[in-house]
């Protein structure tokens, strides 16, 4: 346990203390949810086990939201949860039920067990509530215990049918998801090698955005962000391998990105995740390092890799490509275009990451980024305000790189008090508000039909002003023209956190938030 978030209360004082001494660093955040979401953030770009440090009670429920978004998302994470066991306290919560109720494990130290009992939620590799009861804290722990036995070593993964779909194919395209990405370098090695031995084109879902950057033969995001090119070729593929991908209708376009005559095979460690959104004609449960490494001597086969293609993806293949006409004007601009023009000015060795909400494509579609833990992606629950926080615990994972936190004004406004945090952590961190006064969803999703927006519209604000009320530096930005101090930032010691309050024009709704509607 390296880094340690959390907010201290009297229900944790002593074992966020105990953890200080044995050699941890604690981060203090505003709030519990920024907590929450700082430790979901750092082991997702770290690769490490996040922890989370809260109070009884309030502290938990506070946290709650960020830790359905880490248990949603799978995020190695415990959460050190102090327990009012008696039902008469008015600190006592179901803890069990409240965690079960957002997919994360529970388990409850019990002093003669509490080596075991840490020990277990720290391999789980899942986001696990750790109960403290207030009594059991205070008593003296039983001995340490040997480690369990080794469980016995995996079968080798039945990869037969998968190697027969890969020699039939002519038109491969492998698909790679959280799963993957998870698996960092070795995954992107793999993978790609498989794909350079069957000529298969490369892919990922949102979540693993980065994986394979660089590769000439990738296609960025599968699904609602997919790029016109993306789209088309993956709607021409007869053969679709989804790595660590469950394919859900985010990935699949609900299903209509990937063609009817194709076949589906899906490669997972779990195997209650294959076939979880579709059905798939080959499912192989299995590690998918270990099931790419053991399907690569099938020989070589150029699939359809020819000069041309690989001309049209390097011509094609990001958003950036794409033509649109520039809507800036008015005091506003066009969220294409400041996300572009941040592209370019930012260091390549950068963190992004993405709240959600209308905004949310620019920037993480139109922003590059070095790899699978340069990409941050908030999207689990679906909940607007934890891309701030979120962005604290990457910047904490990687201060050798620029965090950049892509927020909507919405999203900015729920988690501002985290500005402080960051203002005290001088970590390098840029935050870049897509401002357009409103709930941009809601206005684009109920407009069009004639709803009152009077609820999801609010005046123009001075978020650069609230920033600077919090210790950190800012700007408003309506025009290119406006960037020029974030260029004076970059050249700085950037010890002090920019925030850029950009007037985005919001007339239309993004294109991937027409996809998503098709959902609702």
């Amino acid at each position: 346990m390296r880094e340690v978030f959390g907010v201290v209360g009297s229900g944790n004082f002593h074992v966020t203390n105990a953890l200080v001494a044995a050699g941890a660093r604690f981060h203090a955040a505003a709030h519990e949810g920024g907590a929450a979401s700082m430790a979901d953030g750092y082991a997702r770009v770290s690769g490490r086990l996040g922890v989370l440090t809260v109070h009884q009670g309030p502290g938990v429920t506070n946290a709650l939201t960020g830790i359905a978004e880490a248990a949603k998302s799978r995020t190695p994470l415990v959460v050190l949860a102090p327990e009012a066991t008696s039902p008469h306290s008015n600190f006592h919560i179901d803890l069990p039920a409240l965690a079960a109720s957002v997919g994360a494990d529970f388990r409850r130290v019990a002093a003669a067990s509490v080596y075991a009992d840490v020990a277990w939620a720290c391999a789980a590799g899942r986001t696990v509530v750790l109960g403290l009861p207030l009594d059991v804290q205070s008593q003296a722990a039983g001995p340490a215990s040997d480690p369990p036995p080794l469980a016995p070593a995996e079968p080798a993964p039945d990869v037969g049918s998968l190697v027969d779909a890969l020699a039939a194919a002519q038109r491969p395209v492998f698909i790679a998801g959280r799963g993957a990405a998870r698996r960092g370098e070795a995954a992107r090695t793999a993978i790609a090698a498989l794909a350079d031995q069957r000529g298969a084109l490369l892919a990922v879902s949102a979540a693993a955005r980065g994986l394979f950057a660089g590769d000439p033969w990738y296609l960025d995001v599968s699904g609602g962000f997919a790029t016109p090119l993306a789209a088309e070729l993956i709607g021409g593929a007869d053969l679709v391998v989804a790595w660590g991908s469950t394919l859900n209708m985010w990935t699949t376009r609900h299903g209509r990105l990937i063609p009817p005559g194709a076949t589906v095979a899906q490669v997972d460690v779990d195997p209650a995740a294959l076939g979880r959104h579709r059905e798939v004609d080959v499912a192989v449960t299995g590690d998918v390092v270990e099931v790419a490494r053991a399907c690569a001597g099938l020989g070589h086969d150029e699939g359809w890799r020819t000069p041309e293609l690989r001309t049209r993806i390097a011509a094609e293949g990001r958003w950036r490509d794409v033509p649109y006409q520039d809507t800036t004007g008015g005091g506003r601009i066009d969220p294409r275009t400041l996300s572009a023009a941040l592209d370019d000015l930012l260091p390549a060795e950068r963190t992004v990451v993405v709240d959600s909400g209308n905004f949310m494509g620019y920037p993480a579609m139109y922003m590059s980024v070095p790899d699978a833990a340069g990409f941050c992606f908030t999207q689990a629950f679906q909940s607007i305000g934890l891309g701030l926080a979120s962005a604290l615990g990457a910047a904490v994972a990687r201060p050798d790189r620029l965090t950049v936190a892509a927020l909507g004004d919405g999203g900015f406004l729920m988690s501002v008090a985290e500005l402080t945090t960051a203002a005290r952590l001088a970590l390098p961190l840029l935050v870049v508000v897509y401002d357009d006064a409103a709930y941009g969803a809601e206005v684009h999703h109920f407009g069009p039909h004639g709803h009152p927006l009077d609820t999801v519209t609010f005046p123009d604000t001075d978020l650069a002003a609230t920033a600077r009320g919090f210790g950190c530096a800012s700007l408003t930005v309506r025009a290119l023209d406006d960037l020029d101090g974030v260029r004076e930032w970059l050249r700085g010691p950037r010890a002090t956190p920019l925030v850029v309050d950009a007037k985005v024009v919001s007339t239309e709704p993004s294109w991937w938030l027409e996809e998503a509607f098709r959902g609702h």
